[in-house]
């Protein structure tokens, strides 16, 4: 059965001269997500910019909580919901959508290799593009998302550019092709690392000749430095319970402490697939005094337990299936925060995490290692203050979210620019 939230229809919106007023809408697998804090924190900056957005869900969300900012938002959130497709359904929508678009039927042939679900969702998405009065299509990950957005760029005659994180990238799922034909019909993408960049130009060539690098945000506003001098013997990690996280290599690393008498305490805050695994490795390892899986929590005490805690975690590893974070913002976090960090040095981590100056970088999948950096953070308070202030200055130089939304807004309107340039030349 189709289930689609009926899209509102609002007022046209002023115009001076003509000069459209910008108004993007926000294309997302599914919203909100506990874990995609990026994708919220770069919303927010638009709306304090006074940038108008509505945002639109493929499906609904799933997580059974969610972080404390989500109801800052006020874009409206319109659900796209294809679960279960009819044939007719998915001509119903081509017929509706054509009243709006009249060339819509010599448009079609571009939807032939996608599943007819997403087609329905971009035809969908292509009349909220007329009926709200949208200039512009943003996705996030070059999955499902979008090729949603680009089928609904293309039938609606908006631009559209995505954001390329790391799943969307690496995981053995990545269709070559089908991402290439994305990045080569994007006005721009972006993505998250220097590393993201890189492999996207060696791996896609021309197609890839416009992808920029454009790091996630913070509000540094909510994330207040404190100094980590004068704290516990307490090590934290954030994030969800999966293979990439590398968090079984963290509790190997407690293991090894635990041995050489250091004393320690370890929250291993999220959740995920292999929560009963690693529950297993903690009491197999006879360390459930010392490691706690505590769960998820609402960012506000998440940042407390983070700033409480003399070393962050962030064991990161590239899973057999290829998959593997791009850059995570839990690790930018606590940079912000004043928490000294141990990563792994995979893919854009060493970006942010430069050796003994702004953290500590050691080889993925080497337990010995990690605990090693971490009994150094644990017993140096001085060099933790170091690192930690060092850490905060690269956030606020690099990482601020009203620079980099700021940037971003600026490549949507330089995109709109182009795309008013093209048919203006087109009809000329």
């Amino acid at each position: 059965m189709l289930e689609e939230r009926p899209l509102n229809h609002p007022a046209p919106l002023p115009q001076t001269g003509d000069q459209i007023e910008p108004r993007i809408g926000y294309v997302l697998k599914r919203y909100p997500r506990y874990s995609e804090t990026f994708v919220v924190n770069e919303i927010l900056a638009h709306e304090a910019a006074g940038l108008s957005v509505e945002i639109f869900a493929l499906r609904p969300p799933v997580d059974s909580h969610f972080q404390d900012l989500i109801a800052q938002v006020r874009a409206p959130v319109r659900y796209l919901l294809a679960s279960s497709l009819k044939g007719e359904t998915l001509w119903d929508s081509v017929r509706q959508t054509s009243e709006i678009i009249p060339d819509l039927w010599d448009k079609l042939a571009i939807a032939a290799q996608e599943p007819a679900a997403e087609v329905c969702q971009a035809l969908w998405l292509a009349q909220a593009v007329h009926t709200s009065k949208l200039t512009h299509l943003h996705a996030h990950f070059g999955s499902s998302a979008t090729t949603v957005a680009r089928l609904a760029s293309y039938f609606s005659g908006v631009p559209y550019t995505f954001t390329a994180h790391a799943k969307d990238i690496f995981h053995e799922s990545v269709n070559p092709d089908d991402l290439q034909r994305k990045l080569r019909d994007a006005q721009t993408a972006i993505t998250v690392s220097d590393f993201n960049l890189q492999y996207l130009r060696q791996h896609y060539d021309q197609a890839a000749a416009r992808v920029e690098r454009l790091y996630n945000g913070l509000d540094l506003t909510q994330f207040p430095y404190q100094s980590p001098q004068e704290r516990g013997a307490k090590i934290v990690a954030v994030g969800r319970l999966v293979e990439k996280k590398g968090f079984g290599d963290l509790i190997k690393a407690c293991s090894i402490l635990k041995s050489r008498k250091v004393a320690f305490e370890c929250h291993i805050i999220g959740t995920g697939e292999l929560e009963v695994q690693l529950q297993w490795q903690i009491q197999a390892l006879d360390l459930t005094d010392e490691v706690a899986l505590i769960g998820p929590r609402p960012q506000n005490e998440l940042k407390h337990l983070v700033q409480s805690a003399a070393v962050f975690a962030a064991p990161c590893l590239v899973a057999e299936d290829g998959n593997r974070d791009g850059l995570p913002t839990v690790l930018l976090e606590a940079m912000a925060l004043g928490t000294p960090c141990v990563a792994t040095n995979v893919t854009g981590i060493p970006e942010i995490l430069h050796d003994r100056q702004t953290g500590v970088l050691i080889p993925p999948s080497d337990p010995i290692a990690l605990a090693t950096a971490l009994e150094h953070i644990l017993s140096h308070p001085a060099q933790r203050m170091a690192m930690a202030e060092n850490a905060r200055d690269l956030m606020e130089k690099e990482f601020d979210i009203q620079q980099n939304s700021a940037v971003m807004r600026q490549i949507f309107a330089k995109c709109s620019a182009l795309e008013r340039n093209k048919w203006v030349g087109v009809e000329g």
